[in-house]
Order: structure tokens, then sequence, then C-alpha cells
């Protein structure tokens, strides 16, 4: 796992042809919006989190957020620890961005 500030993570998710963008908040949290394209993942359901990372492919980069980046540390580590090598944290996660987001359905 690494940690990313904002900067990194925009400069090398542009760059980055195997990146899958996970959001790791609570439900009520995606409805504040959340970063283009990112998987909904709730790290705090954590059964359900181990099922729908098993489903994921171990080939891909997983950029993590979450509201602070504490749950997406969490996150990434579950992540690794069920095989997927490459993760990215971003450092202060939703709280922190000045990027672009989405409102999901």
């Amino acid at each position: 796992m690494t940690n990313l500030t904002q900067e990194q993570w925009i400069a090398q998710l542009k760059e980055d042809e195997n990146a899958i963008v996970i959001d790791a908040r609570r439900p009520d949290e995606w409805v504040e919006g959340i970063q283009e394209n990112a998987l909904m993942m709730n790290i705090m359901d954590l059964g359900t989190f181990q099922q729908q990372a098993c489903q994921l492919n171990p080939n891909k980069n997983y950029y993590v957020y979450c509201r602070s980046g504490v749950r997406s540390l969490k996150a990434c580590e579950e992540l690794e620890r069920l095989g997927l090598d490459i993760t990215y944290n971003l450092l202060g996660g939703m709280l922190d961005w000045q990027g672009e987001t989405v409102f999901p359905n």
C-alpha cells in the first residue's frame, strides 16, 4: 500500500490504464458524492467487502479512499490480505478532496 496526496492521486490515475477506484465509505456517505467511476465497497461491512474484493481482478491497481483516509487504509490492508497487491490510499480522503465528484443513482 502506498499513501498518495491528492496531487499524486490525480496525476497517477491519469496515467494508470489498470486503475480501479474504490470508495470505502458507508452508503449514507456516498450520497454526498463519489469520485467518478468509483466502486462503492463499504469497509465497515467487512463480510460484504471481502466478498466483493474476492471478485476483483488481481492484475489491477486499486485506488482507495474514504472520508478521512483511515478506513481506506484499513481497506487497502484488507485488499492486500486477499491477494490484491497494488493498492493506493488517498491521504485526507474526501474531507480534503478538491476534485470533481459525481452523485450515484
